[in-house]
């Protein structure tokens, strides 16, 4: 048996999405996913209207360790701080459990005029995420300016794609079920559900901690 088990439906990834602050609603897109296609389920972090940080990322853990296999988190504004702490906090071996992460609009919880629920997230880690990961940033996001998400994508070593004009990539950008966005997904989902099919080695020790030099992927604009 390989560390994604035998079973046929062990090796198809499960997406969990992690929404940002107070919920994501009818019209967004991590809703219109969970609604229309087959591998999401929504991450109840609790408290979404008064979030606390290591509440959320406590939650997010229980959720990850549910899943008997591959994850992929699919995550939109504060739910990518939330990621970002899971994935410093609980020292994951590299891609096992959580295989990738899509990352969009995370805001900047280090300025000055961060209302204080939102920069208790903060400093923003700066450490290499334990999985490969793309950020998705827009050039008008009012939460963060784009360079700083830019910088963002490099600390934790994320593919950066420009999101261009699109606000907050939320229900209000009127992406409906952002065909793009899945698209990006669906390219974690597939080098997911590869590994699954095609490793066959001894399960990797939990908690292991990669090299702090391993290479992940390139910043960068597509």
């Amino acid at each position: 048996m390989n560390r994604f088990g035998s079973a046929g439906s062990r090796r198809s990834p499960v997406v969990l999405t992690v929404p940002g602050l107070n919920n994501s609603g009818e019209g967004h897109w991590p809703t219109l996913w969970e609604d229309q296609r087959g591998d999401c389920q929504r991450v109840d972090l609790g408290r979404w209207a008064s979030p606390n940080r290591n509440a959320w990322v406590t939650r997010l853990d229980a959720a990850i360790r549910q899943i008997d296999g591959p994850v992929v988190l699919a995550a939109h504004s504060l739910g990518c701080i939330t990621v970002a702490w899971w994935g410093a906090l609980q020292n994951q071996a590299y891609g096992w459990p959580v295989t990738g992460a899509l990352l969009v609009a995370p805001p900047d919880c280090d300025r000055a005029e961060t209302p204080d629920m939102i920069g208790s997230f903060g400093p923003v880690p700066r450490s290499s995420l334990p999985f490969p990961s793309i950020l998705v940033a827009s050039r008008d996001d009012p939460y963060i300016f784009f360079e700083r998400a830019h910088s963002m994508g490099k600390y934790w070593g994320s593919r950066f794609v420009d999101a261009g004009h699109r606000g907050h990539i939320n229900a209000q950008s009127g992406l409906g079920d952002w065909a793009f966005g899945q698209s990006l997904l669906d390219e974690l989902v597939d080098d997911a559900h590869s590994l699954a099919l095609s490793t066959d080695a001894a399960p990797i020790p939990p908690r292991q901690r990669p090299s702090a030099t391993r290479s992940i992927w390139s910043s960068g604009h597509p």
